[in-house]
């Protein structure tokens, strides 16, 4: 299952697309907690809201109409969302999404660990936030795009409901980018829930595209790893024309180390040629 991706990985063809589950395996705090720390800081009872479905977005959203901007909830994730730098530097998910080496690597996170782990591994980069920095891309340098912006432009992040459903018209310069960096590779999608219903939109806007150029046939095979096996969700994304991977005998802590850890080996072993 796994020979094309590596294959891909090896010949500079794949693109890695990461999430929030990548820093929480070295301690970055949930979505909950930035759901208390704004009820908090607005004096909302969540209590009162139990048996709804009250999520980060329409909160966030909230927050923006009540504070009349994102920057100071941006200013308190950045101080709580940055993992030390001794943490990253131990952190084996990290080690090895650098060891990796995909020539581009989007994120939907706002923190800077990722980049920050490509600098303690002494790997050079080009970090993408908005339509300025595409014209710094170099020949053979990775890129990390910031897909939902960076905590040092508070102009660039996607986190209010608001901010989500304006990116849903697919067309802002990361999005045109990203359909041109996609349509002819291999995607690999790690470190996500699959009810982000922008990744989601992002995932069936890909398959739309394909199926509607005649040549859905030629697509590259794109990968999607899950922690826990649903069998609802993975016959949804086949139909995307994504395929799930897992680590089923695996504690689902430890299961994106694990099939890292598989992924770099199977990809080594081709190279060496044996």
């Amino acid at each position: 299952m796994l020979n094309d991706l590596v294959a891909a990985i090896r010949t500079k063809q794949a693109i890695l697309f990461a999430g929030a589950g990548v820093s929480m395996t070295v301690g970055l705090p949930s979505w909950s907690t930035l759901i208390e720390h704004i009820a908090d800081e607005l004096d909302i009872d969540l209590s009162d809201f139990k048996g709804t479905d009250l999520n980060y977005l329409t909160l966030a959203e909230y927050y923006r109409l009540k504070q009349g901007s994102i920057g100071p909830l941006r200013s308190w994730m950045d101080r709580n969302w940055t993992i030390p730098e001794d943490t990253l530097k131990k952190s084996r998910v990290h080690e090895l999404i650098c060891k990796l080496d995909f020539p581009i690597l989007y994120t939907t996170n706002f923190d800077r660990n990722l980049e920050t782990a490509y600098d303690l591994h002494g790997k050079d980069y080009v970090k993408i936030v908005n339509a300025k920095d595409i014209a710094r891309v170099r020949e053979g340098v990775p890129q990390i795009v910031k897909y939902h912006g960076d905590f040092d432009d508070d102009g660039s992040i996607v986190i209010a409901e608001t901010d989500y459903l304006e990116r849903l018209s697919f067309e802002s310069p990361l999005d045109i980018k990203f359909r041109s960096d996609s349509l002819g590779k291999t995607i690999l999608f790690i470190g996500y829930s699959m009810t982000d219903l922008n990744i989601r939109f992002l995932m069936h806007r890909l398959w739309k595209t394909w199926g509607g150029s005649g040549y859905e046939r030629d697509r590259p095979q794109s990968y999607v790893f899950m922690l826990r096996a649903n069998p609802v969700e993975q016959a949804v994304l086949e139909q995307w024309g994504l395929q799930v991977l897992m680590e089923k005998e695996c504690p689902p802590e430890k299961a994106l180390e694990k099939f890292l850890t598989k992924l770099s080996k199977a990809v080594e072993k081709d190279e060496d040629g044996v």
